[in-house]
Order: structure tokens, then C-alpha cells, then sequence
């Protein structure tokens, strides 16, 4: 027994296995600013400009392969709308939301537990110094 489910036993995908290309997605979803950009379309469609400002201390050249490696998977939809200057807007497409629901629960726990998390570290820490 692994501990997974059976009904994830059963999947034809395998992210603990080196060569599943689940894993790449898991990847793009759970990497630092993968995590974060989807976060942040959460709440809606962001222009390119609005997601770099939500997700604090992203580049611009981070943020444009984060979001293409998410719209590739298949997570993120691109729209490019004919105007002059070109308007371009990102949204979570429903497999996107479906991921995102998911992962804002890890969030709030994680956000939920920070006191905790400072106190271990700052126990660390002063273990570390002796």
C-alpha cells in the first residue's frame, strides 16, 4: 500500500515516475511563480501588466515563460484582443480552475499555519547556534 488512493492507483499517469509527463505539469503548477500566477487568476482575468504587479518580485521574462508553459499545459488562456496598442489578458481556462481550487487550499493552510512555522524556525535556528 502506498498510501494513494486506489482510485489514483489505478491512473494512467504516474508523477513519481522520472519519465510521466504529469510531472512537468505538477512542476509548472507547484514551482515558485507557477504557483503564484495562477493564485492571482484566481480572481479574474489580468492583463500582462496587472498579473506582474499581483505577483510582487516576478520579471517580466520569468512571468511570460511561466505563463506560456500554463497555457501550454493547458491551465491558462491567452487573449489577444485587436486593438492598438495590443491588449492582452490571461484567464484561468476550467481544468486551470479546477487546479487552482486546490492549490489555494494549500495556500490557506499554509498562510493559516505561519505562526507555527515561525516558531519552528526560530526553534531551528536557536539549536543551530549552540
Amino acid at each position: 500500500m502506498t498510501g494513494i488512493p486506489q482510485e489514483q492507483n489505478d491512473l494512467a499517469y504516474d508523477v513519481f515516475a522520472k519519465a510521466c509527463p504529469s510531472r512537468g505539469t505538477l512542476e509548472h503548477v507547484t514551482g515558485r511563480w507557477g504557483g503564484l500566477t495562477l493564485g492571482a487568476l484566481h480572481q479574474g482575468s489580468l492583463r500582462f501588466n496587472e498579473l506582474r504587479r499581483r505577483v510582487d518580485g516576478v520579471s517580466e521574462k520569468m512571468l511570460s515563460q511561466t505563463l506560456h508553459a500554463l497555457e501550454r499545459d493547458g491551465l491558462v488562456h491567452r487573449e489577444a484582443q485587436p486593438t492598438n496598442p495590443p491588449r492582452v489578458d490571461y484567464e484561468l481556462t476550467p481544468l486551470g480552475r479546477r487546479v487552482t481550487e486546490r492549490l489555494l487550499a494549500l495556500i490557506q493552510c499554509v498562510e493559516g499555519s505561519m505562526d507555527d512555522v515561525l516558531a519552528s524556525r526560530a526553534a531551528y535556528d536557536a539549536g543551530q547556534r549552540s
